[in-house]
């Protein structure tokens, strides 16, 4: 095949792969892709999601609709039909070999990711700057679905006045500042970004509220209770068992661990090449039988709660709060990283959206409730 026909062969087999997920290159629908280079065929064809991500930051396509755009393609599994390419291939070589979330390597997501800016943050998340997935069963705005989130998991442990509670990655202290607010709790929290300790020492001064710089293999003392609040993404599959034998160590007997983590359809050692490089370094999305096999013999399932369709609406929150706010960021970023933080957000939209990925709370206790647990909503 000459160097001239293989383009056109590829933008041939992409349009007819998009076609079967409802989706027109250059179509009139907001789902549809808007093609502004037609080397992109070729690029996505080599590099995959790796290609198609850094194409979009780079310009060379557009989508008005790019989270439905991302559904529909998972939907349809387009992306499981384009053959196996170099840099998946090599991430996914490198992730069964190695352990990529050592303690040494625990630290990078926190430099990449986490110490970005708080201001890029504040603009993005809710007040409380929590990042993770809100609870929008009742709640109307970002703020109120965060404070849902919070007080369910308050509930869910049935936390009390004057007990002393574990927060594993405790991000900017979202969790630790309510509890401590409104349940009279003590928090320790800790976390690999020292952007977030300084905030949380600066926003939560006079609460009884502590954090560190540390890894989570690291901690010391006895806890009334567990909590982590999307960390265990940053674990990886070779620490999920010393993750959980942590969690059993510091708890008190009659405690609870309290997990709320993204998760996957099937297991995996490693999360989408383009968010690897770009977002969440080293970052792994667990299944459920990950998860089975490293509470084994140390903790009973006490209940499994999954409403990851509430990170759709998080993320498109996310999203448009990060829009409305850009006009005070730009000088900052510069238009780069605004296609980059908006494929982020869009993209793992559309993946939730899909119900490809979830969120799961887990209530874990060490021996079980003595005649059951009362399953929280």
């Amino acid at each position: 095949m000459s160097a001239t026909t293989k383009p056109h062969k590829f933008a041939e087999t992409a349009r007819r792969l998009l076609a079967e997920a409802g989706i027109a290159v250059n179509g009139p629908n907001p789902w549809d892709l808007q093609v502004h280079d037609e080397r992109l065929y070729a690029r996505v064809f080599a590099q995959g999601s790796l290609g198609l991500g850094e194409a979009y930051m780079d310009g060379w396509w557009d989508c008005e609709a790019l989270d439905e755009l991302i559904a529909r393609t998972i939907r349809r599994r387009v992306q499981e039909r384009i053959p196996r390419n170099l840099p998946t291939a090599l991430l996914h070589v490198q992730a069964r070999v190695a352990n990529r979330q050592t303690k040494r390597r625990a630290f990078i997501v926190g430099e990449v990711h986490y110490d970005l800016g708080n201001d890029l943050f504040e603009s993005t998340f809710d007040s409380r700057i929590t990042g993770s997935c809100g609870y929008w069963k009742d709640a109307e705005d970002l703020d109120a679905a965060q404070d849902a989130k919070l007080d369910l998991i308050c509930r869910k442990i049935g936390l009390r006045s004057g007990q002393r509670v574990l927060d594993i990655g405790c991000g900017w202290g979202a969790f630790m500042g309510f509890a401590a607010e409104k349940y009279g709790a003590k928090c320790y929290g800790v976390t690999i970004s020292k952007e977030q300790v300084a905030y949380i020492h600066q926003r939560y001064a006079g609460l009884p509220v502590q954090a560190e710089l540390k890894d989570y293999r690291d901690v010391e003392g006895e806890f009334d209770h567990v909590v982590s609040m999307g960390m265990f993404e940053h674990v990886g599959p070779k620490n999920y068992r010393a993750y959980f034998e942590t969690a059993h160590r510091v708890l008190k007997e009659d405690g609870f661990f309290l997990l709320h983590t993204i998760g996957g359809n099937r297991s995996a050692n490693q999360i989408d090449p383009w968010l690897d490089k770009y977002i969440f370094p080293n970052g792994v999305l667990p299944s459920v039988a990950q998860i089975g096999r490293a509470i084994e013999g140390l903790f009973v399932v006490e209940d499994w709660h999954n409403f990851g369709a509430d990170y759709d609406k998080t993320l498109m929150a996310w999203f448009h709060k990060f829009d409305t706010n850009w006009h005070k960021l730009r000088e900052k970023y510069g238009e780069r990283f605004y296609r980059m933080w908006k494929y982020y957000l869009l993209a793992c939209a559309g993946g939730f959206r899909a119900r490809h990925i979830h969120l799961w709370q887990v209530a874990l206790a060490k021996r079980g409730v003595p005649g059951g647990y009362a399953t929280v909503r």
